[in-house]
């Protein structure tokens, strides 16, 4: 066997394998024999077909299968020997040459490889990144108190609505002359008047009693993630709906915020936990500002990302990617295939920096983390849902099995290995702390 490899740019290269009878007679033989054992077919006993009737009827479609098997694993085995880095999987070079698949013929099998470009880590300790310290403006403090306080507080049903009130009712779907539209949608639900900004919209939700009927303009009142939820229809169906609605309200409710008083405190915190109005305050404010760290640690890893990417120029066999994207995609157009490219590039660069700091580092990821992963992924849905904290035996057995979905494992694996590269870069890039306030923090780019 001769195996070559011809460079025909810095990213694009053609590995030729060349097979002579010899190569590839023995172990042909040998799976012919072992066909011949296991075979069962009519006229022979279990395990006495003759190799020669075997190969008489079956031998061409065993011969190409055990050469493609021979050419698959010296492919591989080449790759690894010689350290060639490349990108997706080599690809098959159409040829004219057309194999009679003789038994003792010559071959010659040509793969493209496309080769990944040499990267250098961005990174030293001369670098320096802000890392925000994220701190609770007041528009968020007292929301989420006002969250709170709503959460504990009485509900009513009052004859009139007022600001901020809940209205039961049903939707009805009219035209430009306020007439139902045959087929239109009729739903039963509850509009809420506080998430509402159009101030025309609002008002007119004022004032009204059970049975009353009003025009609302669901479009303009609310986002078409909230017009889907209310009328129970699918976010990307919102754009096409023709005219308003009609609600008629059944119900009016009403939540009064709980008295701040230590009844209030106990239910929160526990009893004797917080005594006064300032200690309720500073522990919200406490509680939120660790949610924020989550949001500051992906704004620091977004602007690492940022740094890295920029600094790091590379070329990429373009056309060598495109190819094996569509034969990996059968069902994606070229279309798609240019339109998604760009973003397919950027992600393969970015991998390929990471794969450069984990290797030089010599970064390790263990199945431990990855299995610890999982755990958190599944506490962090059961507490989405309202639900306990399971054991940590049985929450070990749900990620167990998790795991087993091969997609899930590696998404896991690549959250993992992001989390590894983050935190050892964060020991080498110079970290300046800066406190901001919610508010300003979300205009950052």
């Amino acid at each position: 066997m001769n195996i070559s490899q011809e460079n025909i740019d810095d990213l694009n290269a053609v590995v030729s394998i060349e097979l002579k009878p010899e190569d590839y007679k023995s172990q042909v033989d040998s799976a012919i024999k072992s066909q011949a054992k296991q075979a069962k077919l009519p006229g022979f006993r279990p395990g006495m077909v003759p190799v020669s009737h075997i190969k008489r009827t079956y031998g061409k479609a065993i011969l190409i299968d055990e050469i493609n098997k021979l050419v698959s694993n010296s492919l591989n085995d080449y790759l690894t020997e010689n350290k060639l880095e490349i990108l997706g999987q080599p690809l098959p070079k159409e040829e004219d040459t057309q194999y009679t698949w003789g038994f003792e013929d010559d071959y010659n099998f040509k793969y493209e490889i496309g080769l990944a470009p040499k990267v250098e880590i961005p990174f030293t300790e001369k670098d320096t990144l802000t890392e925000y310290v994220i701190k609770a403006d007041d528009e968020t403090l007292n929301s989420r108190i006002s969250n709170l306080r709503k959460s504990y507080g009485k509900r009513s049903n009052p004859e009139v609505s007022e600001e901020n009130d809940v209205l039961y009712g049903e939707l009805t779907q009219v035209d430009a002359k306020g007439e139902s539209i045959e087929n239109g949608i009729v739903k039963t639900t509850s509009v809420r008047t506080d998430i509402i900004d159009d101030k025309k919209i609002k008002k007119n939700l004022v004032g009204l009693k059970k049975d009353d009927v009003v025009l609302i303009d669901l479009k303009k009142a609310y986002d078409e993630s909230t017009v889907a939820r209310l009328l129970d229809i699918e976010e990307d169906q919102v754009a096409d709906l023709v005219g308003t609605f009609n609600l008629k309200v059944e119900n009016v409710n009403r939540l009064e915020e709980a008295e701040m008083d230590q009844e209030f405190f106990d239910k929160i915190y526990g009893e004797g936990t917080v005594k006064t109005e300032e200690e309720f305050k500073a522990k919200v404010q406490e509680e939120i500002e660790s949610m924020f760290v989550q949001n500051a640690d992906q704004k620091l890893q977004n602007d690492m990302y940022t740094m890295g990417m920029d600094r790091v120029k590379a070329e990429f066999p373009d056309e060598f990617l495109k190819r094996w994207l569509k034969a990996t995609n059968e069902k994606l157009t070229d279309e798609e295939i240019a339109e998604g490219y760009d973003d397919f590039v950027k992600n393969l660069k970015w991998t390929l920096i990471e794969n450069k700091i984990i290797n030089e580092n010599k970064l390790e990821i263990q199945y431990e983390e990855v299995v610890a992963a999982a755990k958190d992924r599944l506490s962090a849905q059961l507490k989405m849902y309202g639900q306990q904290d399971l054991p940590d035996e049985q929450l070990s057995q749900y990620a167990m099995q998790l795991l087993q979905d091969k997609e899930q494992a590696n998404r896991l694996f690549e959250e993992v290995k992001a989390l590894k590269v983050f935190d050892h870069l964060k020991g080498i890039v110079k970290l300046e702390k800066k406190e901001i306030p919610y508010n300003e923090f979300l205009e950052l780019k």
